[in-house]
């Protein structure tokens, strides 16, 4: 399948500047592109996502990559999708972030081979930049009513825009001609709000390198869930592609638990999954949405992008230990993983390790007296080995890693016991 049929299949091209130009450009030659993003966190987010895999796309069918991580953009902030101003970091803080981020980037592309992936970084050109250049050389291509017809401006007229925010739309356009004019990048590719931002960049591609220059945008849908609610985000917040943010685990549930309204799209928008294996899944959500098998192919695939084989397979037997009740199959660090968020309890050294006494401490059981019903009734578990003495203490055998203790009550709920 060509890349932009297989685009429009998959439903990820929104806008486009030039529809026709840009299809026959892509049909006769090899070109650069670039996405950008600013480096307001230490990570990004999986709202990040969908821009940067849609320029894997084009990697994969041959064309080259700029990535840019925003370091001077991420200074003064894109008002796009902002009621208000945003909080202004410290430079210290945008290059601990743009550090974050590259490394995660470096794990989506290629940046091997003959269409190898470039990392750039917009403060190596704007970071130097005097303020008459900007003024004179840049700032004079870019009316002011032109950037005040811009959604992203417009919507802060009443509520106010600061002169550092509404020149962002400048600083984005200036990326795009300085590639344009050093590495012959053709397309700018960004999410849905970024629309203004990208056209601006073309208007000064056009005023500074001539009329007759052939350069292009688009633009990838706002992702969104069938129920309404944001795409990306849970109880905990964000889903990050930091590990230590959103662990490999947590990641995996995400993907797991999306609803069969959602799952054919996400197979489509995220993996790369060819249009056959999709189109099997499809029908299986339809004919046996039960056994979640489209479910399973999206986490697995994401997991794998994003954390590698080895977190996936953790995370995987995290999953299956969880389900099965046979915990005590775990490491300390799939453990810490899997009961990030269930009710602990840190044992004292010289504390009594009866159970009974241990439920009552721990808050499992609310009284002795309950805490002997659990056990004798059959409700208490101790890394997945059901104990019915109401004289049981832990042995070192019951600490996991001589770190933890996995106590169940009933089917489900889990409690951890520290060491």
């Amino acid at each position: 399948m060509q890349l932009l049929e297989d685009l429009r299949w998959r439903g990820i091209i929104y806008q486009e500047t030039d529809a026709e130009g840009m299809e026959d450009t892509l049909n006769k030659e090899k070109i650069s592109l670039y996405c950008g993003v600013d480096p307001t966190a230490d990570s990004m987010h999986i709202g990040h996502l969908l821009p940067f895999l849609t320029l894997r796309r084009f990697q994969q069918h041959g064309h080259r990559p700029i990535v840019l991580v925003g370091g001077a953009t991420g200074l003064i902030g894109d008002p796009s999708g902002k009621k208000e101003e945003r909080q202004l970091q410290t430079i210290e803080q945008v290059e601990k972030n743009v550090q974050g981020i590259k490394k995660q980037l470096e794990q989506i592309f290629d940046f091997d081979g003959e269409n190898a992936a470039v990392m750039t970084n917009n403060f190596d050109w704007a970071g130097s930049m005097d303020l008459i250049t900007f003024l004179r050389d840049f700032g004079k291509n870019i009316g002011v009513n032109y950037m005040l017809a811009k959604d992203t401006v417009a919507s802060r007229l009443d509520t106010g825009i600061s002169f550092t925010e509404f020149s962002y739309t400048i600083l984005q356009a200036i990326d795009f001609f300085k590639l344009y004019q050093n590495l012959d990048c053709k397309m700018q590719i960004g999410g849905s709000d970024q629309w203004g931002n990208i056209t601006t960049g073309l208007e000064m591609i056009r005023k500074m390198a001539g009329e007759g220059a052939k350069a292009y945008g688009m633009t990838i849908p706002l992702v969104t869930k069938a129920d309404g609610t944001k795409f990306g985000k849970t109880e905990g917040g964000a889903i990050w592609l930091n590990p230590e943010k959103t662990t490999p685990y947590e990641f995996y549930q995400f993907w797991i638990n999306t609803a069969d309204a959602d799952v054919v799209k996400y197979l489509k928008f995220f993996t790369f999954l060819d249009k056959g294996t999709i189109k099997e899944l499809e029908t299986s959500v339809q004919e046996e949405p039960h056994l979640r098998k489209a479910q399973r192919a999206l986490a697995e695939e994401m997991t794998r992008l994003i954390h590698g084989e080895s977190a996936l397979q953790q995370a995987i037997r995290i999953t299956e230990a969880l389900f099965s009740g046979d915990v005590k199959k775990l490491n300390v660090d799939e453990i810490e993983q899997g009961f990030k968020d269930v009710p602990s309890y840190e044992h004292q050294d010289g504390d009594d390790l009866n159970l009974v006494e241990l439920l009552v401490a721990a808050k499992i059981s609310s009284s002795k007296r309950q805490a002997r019903e659990d056990i004798q009734s059959g409700a208490i578990s101790i890394n997945g080995e059901r104990v019915n003495d109401i004289q049981y203490s832990l042995v070192d055998e019951d600490k996991i890693g001589n770190k933890f203790t996995i106590i169940r009550r009933g089917k489900k709920k889990y409690y951890l016991i520290q060491f």
